[in-house]
C-alpha cells in the first residue's frame, strides 16, 4: 500500500531530496538520453538532470508563465519515505491536458502498481495526457491507457487520447544548465579522470546510442500506426 500526496508549493527539504536521489538513480530510465552508467558522461548528465528537476520542483506554486505540478507516493508506515513521483507540466489554453516531464519508482517499490496510481491521479485531474518514453516502455505504458501517437527523437510520444492537445507547454530552458559553473567542473573532473580521448569516445557513443533508440521509436511509431492506418483504410472502404 501507498499514499498518494498532491503538491500545490514546493515539497520540503526531506522529500526534495528523496525526489532528487530518485532522480540520480533512474537516469537511464527517465532521460531523454537514456545513457547507461559504462558511459563516462553519466555523472555529468545525473547532476544537470537533477538540476533541471531542482529548478522544476522549486516552480511548484509559483507564479509565471513555468506551470508545474507534483504527485508524491510514500510509504504509509513512515510517511516521509518517498515512494515514487510524477512531475508533470499543465498545458496552457486547455484545461484537460498536461505533460509528464518525469516519472520514477523507487527500485525496492516497483511492481505495486505505484507508477499506475501515480499516473492516475494525474489523470484524474488532466484526462489528457502525454508524456514520452523509450521504445522498450512503450508495452507498459499502454497497459496504463496511453497511445502510440508519433516518434520524438530516440522517444515514443504516447498520450491518453489520439492526438496531441493543441495547447502549448512552457518548458524550463535546460541549456543554461549546462552552462553552469557546476557542470563545467564535473567536466573538467571527468575530462582529467578518463582523458580527452575517453572523453570523446564516450560522446561518440552517446551520439550511436541516441541514433539507436532513435530507430527503434520510429520502428514501434511504424509498427503501431502502421495498424492504425490500415484499420482507418479498412473503415473507409466500408463506409463507402
Amino acid at each position: 500500500m501507498f499514499a498518494l500526496t498532491h503538491f500545490v508549493a514546493p515539497p520540503e527539504e526531506s522529500i526534495k531530496s528523496q525526489i532528487l536521489q530518485l532522480v540520480v538513480d533512474n537516469l537511464t530510465d527517465i532521460s531523454a538520453v537514456g545513457l547507461p552508467p559504462s558511459n563516462p558522461l553519466y555523472n555529468l548528465y545525473q547532476y544537470a538532470v537533477g538540476l533541471e528537476v531542482h529548478h522544476y520542483l522549486a516552480s511548484i506554486g509559483e507564479a509565471g508563465s513555468l506551470s508545474v505540478e507534483l504527485i508524491v507516493t510514500t510509504d504509509p508506515h513512515e510517511p516521509q519515505t518517498v515512494t515514487g513521483f510524477v512531475l508533470y507540466l499543465p498545458v496552457q489554453n486547455d484545461t484537460e491536458a498536461c505533460c509528464v516531464a518525469y516519472l520514477a519508482v523507487h527500485s525496492q517499490h516497483r511492481r505495486q502498481g505505484i507508477a499506475r496510481a501515480l499516473l492516475a491521479g494525474m489523470t484524474e485531474r488532466y484526462p489528457h495526457a502525454e508524456l514520452a518514453c523509450a521504445a522498450n516502455k512503450v508495452g507498459h505504458f499502454e497497459a496504463m491507457g496511453f497511445n502510440v501517437i508519433a516518434a520524438r527523437g530516440p522517444q515514443v510520444l504516447m498520450n491518453t487520447r489520439d492526438h496531441a492537445s493543441t495547447g502549448q507547454v512552457a518548458m524550463l530552458d535546460v541549456a543554461p544548465l549546462y552552462r553552469t559553473v557546476e557542470v563545467q567542473q564535473i567536466h573538467s573532473y571527468l575530462l582529467k579522470q578518463h582523458g580527452k580521448r575517453a572523453m570523446v569516445d564516450a560522446e561518440k557513443q552517446r551520439d550511436r546510442h541516441l541514433d539507436q533508440l532513435q530507430r527503434k521509436a520510429q520502428a514501434v511509431v511504424q509498427e503501431r500506426l502502421g495498424e492504425r492506418a490500415w484499420l482507418q483504410r479498412g473503415t473507409a472502404v466500408r463506409l463507402v
